[in-house]
């Protein structure tokens, strides 16, 4: 019996273009942080190889704590201690990504109905980016922090996708075993292949999905409007 649906964000719940994303948000990060005495190159530098870090992360740390000691390395400096400028951009100039991301129309509806049929609900984004900027992200589709019983970020995660402990972690914090849990996402690597690696099994939406040659199985595809009738079987 399926007791929890674990939900990705990035072409499932939002429609996102992830190369005009990157575009807008290292542009509009650069340009925020170049007045405070940040070079351009390195913060580019040190936000890839930050990211990279936090793809690896099995320390025991956070990804926040591997991102920042990353992050600093390459900028020769503590930076953290400037949180409250990154923090500045994420409420008042991250806005500027929503040209590279759509509303899902059904998310809200799909979400309401899940909350409503299931015990937990968990927004299973890749959690390489800070609260300020996952909570902007979901509220594309009307989504808040609220309707979930969690919501993975970078303040509160140990591992990413495709590690399978991400979705290890999930289950041990809920209490969950892998016949319980349900993943609906678009990536069929760091996804469907990273549940499978946990017992997990999953559905990928379509108009979205990556497909990563990484992957070594294949999985069930459903348009999203079909989602709910699907969703019904697993009761």
């Amino acid at each position: 019996m399926i007791r929890a649906i674990f939900f990705d964000l990035d072409g499932t719940l939002i429609d996102m273009d992830e190369p005009k994303f990157d575009e807008i948000y290292f542009g509009s990060l650069i340009q925020h942080l170049v007045p405070y005495g940040y070079n351009p190159l390195k913060v580019k530098e040190g936000i890839y190889n930050g990211v990279a870090a936090m793809m690896m992360n099995d320390s025991g740390l956070t990804n926040e704590d591997i991102f920042w000691a990353t992050f600093n390395k390459f900028m020769g400096r503590d930076c953290k201690v400037d949180l409250p400028i990154f923090d500045e951009y994420y409420k008042t100039k991250f806005h500027v990504t929503k040209a590279a991301c759509g509303a899902n129309p059904l998310s809200k509806k799909i979400v309401e109905f899940c909350r409503e049929n299931f015990e937990i609900l968990v927004l299973s984004t890749n959690p390489l980016f800070p609260e300020l900027a996952t909570n902007y992200r979901m509220s594309i589709s009307g989504l808040k922090p609220s309707d979930f019983d969690f919501v993975t970020t970078y303040e509160n995660s140990y591992h990413c996708k495709p590690n399978p402990k991400y979705f290890i972690d999930l289950m041990n914090k809920f209490n969950l075993k892998p016949e319980e849990v349900f993943v609906v996402g678009n990536n069929n690597y760091e996804d469907s292949e990273c549940a499978l690696k946990c017992g997990i099994k999953s559905v990928l939406l379509k108009g979205n999905i990556i497909y990563n040659p990484k992957a070594t199985h294949t999985f069930d595809e459903i348009e999203c409007e079909d989602l709910i009738d699907y969703l019904k079987t697993l009761k």
